[in-house]
Order: structure tokens, then C-alpha cells, then sequence
């Protein structure tokens, strides 16, 4: 289905209101097509088309998260979810470094603490490949990255990974998921004069929070120091009574797979977090000669 077919079929269900007047083509990632759509100086919409299993699980996160201010509204999804349009979310992509701190810590006010549990969770993980557990999800994910990254560090570095994930006190006191973007990093953040004021295209994961924020913070290899997580960690709602060494293994954890989304996607960056993982390394190490 192309754009002027789309066009037309929204302007017969009055989706449209004023006839347009220009349509530019987006960058919508490696499968989506997005096209902004201008009826007027200040009435933007964007189109977006991509497999229906994609955009139904979209429509679903906008519509559960529809009065958290940082997202776009859902102004129309397709019965069979060919497309959906929403508004235009005005601003930057462009991440400025050395503001992670004040980064973050808007993210968990803003976006994070307004997540909600699943009643009646069907599964944890991806929404659409869900398994039994977040543990069954987080070794799965870990199981694809030692793959990438097996050239780049020592087998008791993947083996550290293994040995927390694989831990009985891991999750103990987790026992229902939330619904998370899921891809909440700062290449899905919109920026105005340098604050946070969007986030956009969720792909949905049922699990914890926590989940969220360290993939936020991993998500630029800029300040990945403990100060700039703990910051952050200290607002968020659902994270109460954790102590620094479960949150620096989950941090060693998250940075573990952003590394190797790091040799597929932006390998310019991995020496930067070569280093971030040799400080976390660390961090953990000293923590379990503590215990």
C-alpha cells in the first residue's frame, strides 16, 4: 500500500481534516517507512507502515501510555494494521554528550515510573517471541551476544556474564511484568534546547523496568560511570530496596549486550566501551570479594 493510497483512505474516514499540502519521506530504521504528512503550518502527522504484527504491538503500547506526555498520540490505527498515524513529535535526534546525568533522570520522572503491570502477562521478553521467564529472556539475549562478541573478550568475561544471569538470588522478588519500550535508547529520543521531550517507535518487551533505564544508560558509551546510573536508579519507583551490587550486575548485564549491538551497528564506538566494561568489570568483581 503506498502513501497516496493512505492519504486517500484517511481523508474518506475524515481522519483528515485539510487537504495536504506536502509529504516527506522519514528515516523509519531498517523496516519501517515513515512519511510526515502537513495539512498546515502547525498540523503534523506521521504515517507509519511496517509488518502488522509490528504495528499492532505499537498501537498497543501508545494506547496503554496515552496520557504519558513524552510519547506521540495515536491518532488512527489501521484495522489491519497495515499503518498507523500519529503526531508529530517536533525536536532534535541529536543527543548532546556529558548531560546523561539530567538525561536519565527526566527519562524515569517522565517516561519509566508511569509504566504499568500486565495483569495477565502471557509471557516475558520480546511481545512477539515470549518465554517462561525473564531469566529464559535475558539468557537468550545473552546467548546471541557471547556469538558477536566472542572475537573481542576473554571466555571469563562471557562466563561472568552466565554465572550472574544464572544466579538463584536474580529476580526473587520480581514476579510480574511490566510493558517496556523496550528499545529506549537515545537513538529513539527527541531533544528540544537539549531536554528530553519525546520518545518514539517502542518495541515491546514485558519485564523490568530497570531494564529500560540501563538500556538508556548503556545506549551511549558517554559517562557510564556508577554516579550517573545511581542518580537516576534513586527515583525509580519500582527499583525500592535494591542494593548496589544487584544493580551493578544488572548494569555489567546490559552493557554486555549493547556491546555486541555496538560491532553491528556502530563499531566506531566500541573501543569506548571496551573501556566502560573493563570499569564495570571491576565494579562487580570488588563488589562479589565484599560479600
Amino acid at each position: 500500500m503506498n502513501i497516496k493510497e493512505i492519504i486517500q483512505e484517511l481523508t474518506d474516514k475524515n481522519i483528515l481534516n485539510h487537504e495536504i499540502t506536502k509529504v516527506d519521506q522519514l528515516s523509519g530504521g531498517t523496516t519501517s517507512k515513515l512519511y510526515l504528512l502537513r495539512e498546515n503550518r502547525n498540523n503534523k502527522r506521521v504515517v507509519k507502515i511496517n509488518e502488522p504484527h509490528v504495528l499492532e504491538a505499537e498501537s498497543f503500547f501508545l494506547t496503554c501510555y496515552k496520557d504519558v506526555v513524552l510519547l506521540p498520540e495515536l491518532l488512527y490505527t489501521d484495522p489491519s494494521y497495515r499503518y498507523i498515524v500519529y503526531s508529530f513529535v517536533e525536536g532534535s535526534v541529536n543527543y548532546n554528550r556529558n548531560q546523561k546525568q539530567e538525561l536519565l533522570q527526566s527519562l524515569v520522572k517522565k517516561f519509566i515510573n508511569h509504566y504499568k503491570p500486565v495483569s495477565e502477562p502471557a509471557g516475558w521478553g520480546w511481545a512477539d517471541e515470549l518465554t517462561d521467564s525473564w531469566q529464559s529472556f535475558l539468557l537468550s539475549r545473552a546467548i546471541e551476544s557471547s556469538t558477536i562478541l566472542k572475537p573481542y573478550l576473554e571466555k571469563e568475561d562471557h562466563d561472568l556474564i552466565l554465572k550472574l544471569l544464572k544466579s538463584p538470588n536474580r529476580n526473587s522478588e520480581f514476579t510480574q511484568p511490566y510493558l517496556l519500550h523496550g528499545d529506549c535508547g537515545v537513538h529513539n529520543f527527541i531533544f528540544t534546547e537539549e531536554k528530553l521531550t519525546g520518545v518514539i517507535d517502542p518495541t515491546l518487551v514485558f519485564g523490568e523496568p530497570i531494564y529500560d533505564l540501563i538500556y538508556a544508560f548503556c545506549s551511549s558509551p558517554d559517562d557510564l560511570t556508577k554516579e550517573t546510573i545511581s542518580s537516576a536508579t534513586s527515583l525509580l519507583q519500582t527499583y525500592e530496596n535494591k542494593n548496589d551490587r544487584l544493580l551493578h550486575e544488572e548494569v555489567l548485564i546490559g552493557l554486555y549486550f549493547r556491546m555486541a549491538t555496538c560491532v553491528r551497528h556502530h563499531p566506531e564506538d566500541f573501543e569506548e566501551y571496551l573501556k566502560a566494561w573493563d570499569y564495570w568489570k571491576h565494579v562487580v568483581k570488588a563488589a562479589s570479594l565484599k560479600k
